[in-house]
């Protein structure tokens, strides 16, 4: 039984082991072979956590053996990003100098995630920093290949998660996602993916004892992958909702009030007109024929609101915010781990204090058209990537990939400069390689996004586990 195990749902692997059908221990073991199997070709989970997932898959049989409640998540091995903090782990942020930073305690996602049952099974791997690309390679631990094909990276920055979830080694990752970051792996990984509203779950993405500024407060937010949408809803309910730990987490319902049906979706196919792929126009196309089977209304609209101006204001504002620390951050990003953030420094200069303040007033305006937006299509449909997946490194080759790498996610750095929330699902597999969409919504109507994307699941089906490929 334990060889199909890892195969199942986190729906499904939790419900097993609170009906007793197997042990937490069985559970945890089974995903251990699992990654001995195929992590030394994808390189995915960096600090594997043996030993400790399994004492506390021990504890949670005794528990449940005693009659304790064992929770939505019971035994479900998840993967963290090696920039969330694991209690008694070191959160390396992939970079040398931290790699003996050992947590104190569990940030506040993970600590949700174990208090509804859920196991650590190991940290996973990121860009160094999550500033060395879109592609994920660490100086500490390499480069994570893909399990579809070596040839197109895993994407960035939990391309880490992405890749094991793809192949198996965990049902759930937690990663992040400031512009595409979860988003991007799942569609390139063929998993997927939540991206809440800003506010939505707790965080602590601090570096010692020292806030980020502005921009990183509010750009910056964990998010699970899964295989299932499924998945991500169970994760989601666990997530979400108020923490001491973090004063922006805030207690709005899971689920917000019915709206009028059926449910007007705006599909946007080349947001900003700036050229997509014909593969991932067939992408979006075929999730918005999966939607209108579903009964939603679907309408083709010409853009996104101020969707040059989101990118520009977003791009001032983080480099702005960012520059001053540039001499202290770069030489921790190992070899050539500095040259995509130059790229983009290259493209846009820092600004000055009085044009900064300008555009936090701009930033709101732009919330606010996308708000009127919403009020009218209550769900957007579009790309996640406008190109198929590159390979790695293709991001940092010289000034002209990059630019494209930056272009191709461009709906995705919009929604995050905005706030509001999107979940990316799969929608096929062309030339052996997966494709996504991303269904965006109101503020915290992440569960409008999770129904819709369970819609286009339904529809087109769910593609992972894998097996690893060359």
């Amino acid at each position: 039984m334990s060889g199909a195990l890892w195969k199942r749902t986190a729906v499904a692997q939790a419900a097993a082991v609170r009906a007793g059908e197997v042990t937490a221990v069985e559970l945890v073991d089974a995903h251990l072979e699992r990654i001995a199997e195929v992590n030394p070709a994808v390189n995915a989970v960096t600090q594997l956590l043996t030993e400790r997932a399994r004492a506390e898959a021990a504890s949670a049989d005794r528990r449940r053996a005693a009659g304790a409640e064992p929770g939505p998540l019971a035994g479900v091995p998840f993967t963290v990003k090696e920039s969330t903090a694991i209690e008694g782990v070191p959160t390396t942020y992939g970079a040398e100098r931290f790699r003996d930073l050992v947590a104190r305690s569990d940030a506040p996602p993970v600590a949700r995630l174990r208090a509804a049952g859920a196991i650590p099974i190991g940290h996973s791997n990121m860009p160094t920093m999550i500033l060395a690309g879109v592609h994920t390679r660490s100086e500490l631990f390499g480069d994570t290949a893909n399990p579809w094909t070596r040839a197109v990276t895993p994407g960035g920055t939990s391309g880490g998660d992405g890749a094991a979830v793809a192949s198996g080694m965990a049902p759930l990752g937690l990663g992040n996602d400031s512009g595409g970051s979860v988003r991007i792996p799942a569609s390139f990984c063929g998993v997927a993916a939540l991206k809440p509203t800003y506010g939505r779950f707790a965080a602590d993405h601090r570096i010692g004892p020292d806030d980020p500024g502005l921009a990183a407060q509010e750009l910056v937010v964990d998010g699970p992958l899964a295989r299932s949408v499924g998945d991500l809803r169970l994760a989601y309910e666990v997530l979400a909702g108020p923490d001491p730990r973090d004063p922006r987490a805030v207690p709005v319902p899971l689920y917000g009030e019915p709206l009028p049906r059926p449910l007007q979706v705006a599909m946007v196919t080349d947001p900003g007109g700036q050229g997509v792929h014909p593969t991932v126009r067939k992408a979006v196309e075929s999730a918005a024929d999966a939607l209108r089977d579903a009964g939603y209304e679907v309408r083709e609209v010409a853009d996104v609101p101020r969707l040059d101006d989101a990118l520009e204001v977003y791009g001032r504002m983080t480099l702005t915010e960012f520059a001053p620390s540039w001499p202290v951050v770069k030489p921790l990003l190992g070899e050539d781990g500095h040259r995509y953030i130059e790229m983009g420094m290259a493209r846009r200069a820092p600004v000055e204090v009085t044009e900064y303040l300008r555009l936090t007033g701009v930033r709101l305006g732009i919330r606010r058209d996308w708000a009127a937006f919403l009020d009218t299509f209550p769900l957007v449909l579009g790309p996640v990537f406008t190109d198929p997946p590159f390979a790695p490194g293709e991001e940092v080759r010289d000034a002209a990939a990059h630019l494209r790498v930056q272009t191709a996610m461009r709906l995705c750095t919009a929604t995050s400069f905005v706030g509001v929330p999107a979940v990316s699902v799969p929608t096929g597999v062309v030339d052996g390689l997966p494709y996504g969409v991303q269904l965006i919504g109101r503020s915290y109507r992440e569960d409008l996004c999770l129904e819709a994307a369970g819609a286009v699941e339904r529809r087109l089906g769910v593609l992972t586990p894998i097996d690893p490929r060359p």
